[in-house]
Order: structure tokens, then sequence, then C-alpha cells
């Protein structure tokens, strides 16, 4: 996988992004593009999705999605919390079947732009041990103006727990880990 690469005429030439390929075979982080129409840069659209073992980076993943076009950029972050049911979580721990994440992280990004007019999309989610206060996954969502992004980032976190193939084990201090159960997923049954 080619490290990130970003056009110049997007950004200033003083502009800097951290390049970081994903670490799971197959994931991908694609760049943003620029195009020049008359006076104005059109952006195209992109969804830029990966998959990681790296610490997350909230401000990276929120550049990604930062366009001149765009007047809101919305970001759910989600971290790992200290406690579950009265026991004290020291880390989280996350597998994923990458070629069906992927695929159904892509097909979320399309149902977004379906029912939101937003410019960017970037669904970033951590693979591997994740530790108490560190981002487990990123959203992050442009558009021109505030409402779209909101809506569309919630949307996109939900359906993300309910879709994407993904599977969570708590390590606890004094207790075995535990794998969880996500209640959203469409495949959990309410007799489980």
């Amino acid at each position: 996988m080619s490290s990130l690469e970003i056009s110049s005429s997007c950004f200033s030439r003083g502009t800097k992004l951290p390049s970081s390929p994903p670490l799971a075979e197959g994931s991908a982080v694609e760049p943003l593009e620029c195009v020049r129409g008359g006076n104005e840069v059109e952006e195209k659209p992109k969804d830029i999705i990966k998959f990681t073992a790296e610490k997350l980076s909230v401000g990276e993943v929120s550049q990604l999605v930062t366009s001149p076009l765009c007047g809101a950029v919305s970001l759910f972050v989600g971290t790992t919390r200290n406690n579950f049911e009265g026991k004290k979580v020291i880390s989280l721990e996350y597998e994923a079947y990458i070629p069906m994440a992927e695929n159904e992280v892509r097909r979320i990004c399309s149902d977004v732009r379906q029912r939101w007019p937003v410019k960017h999309v970037a669904v970033f989610h951590r693979l591997g041990l994740v530790p108490v206060s560190e981002a487990s996954v990123v959203i992050a969502v442009s558009s021109a103006h505030r409402a779209a992004s909101l809506e569309a980032v919630s949307y996109a976190i939900d359906a993300l727990k309910a879709r994407v193939p993904i599977w969570k084990k708590e390590m606890y201090e004094e207790s075995p880990s535990s794998w969880k159960r996500n209640k959203e997923c469409f495949w959990a049954t309410a007799s489980d």
C-alpha cells in the first residue's frame, strides 16, 4: 500500500499530513483529489476507510475530511472506558474480517451519500488492543452545513455497530476477559 499522497493544489505548500499506511492487509486510505474548475477548486468527494492496529489520530481523520467548500466537520470518537457492570476494564481488543468489514463500511458511506449532501466521509477503526481512554473508532463527515454532517455521523456509527463484522473483547483487571455481544448487530437474536 502506498503512503498517503495529497495533491499540492488542495493545500498550501506548508501543509503536511502524517502518512501511516494501514497495517491490516487490504485496508485503504484514499487521498483527496482536487481539480480546478474555472476560478474555483472542485473537490471530488471521498470515502476514506482504514482498519489499523496503530493508535488513531482524531486530528488526522478530521483533517482528511476538511474542505474549503464545507462549513462543518462532525466527528464521532468512540473510546475505551474504564468500567463495565462494576468491573474495572483495562483495555479492549478488536478483531475484524477486513474484506467484509471494508465492503460494509463502503455501503454505509454510500447510504450516507444517498441521505445527506456530504462532501467527505472517513471511517477509521482500530484493531488489536486499545487501552482505556484511547480511540477505537473515529468517524468524520464534512458538509456545507452542520445538520447534514451531524445526522450523517450519527447514522454512520449506528450502522457500523449494527452491520460491520467487528468483534470486541473486554479485558478486566481482576476477572477473565469477555467477548462482548453487540446488541445492535443485525445477526444478534433476542434469545441470546
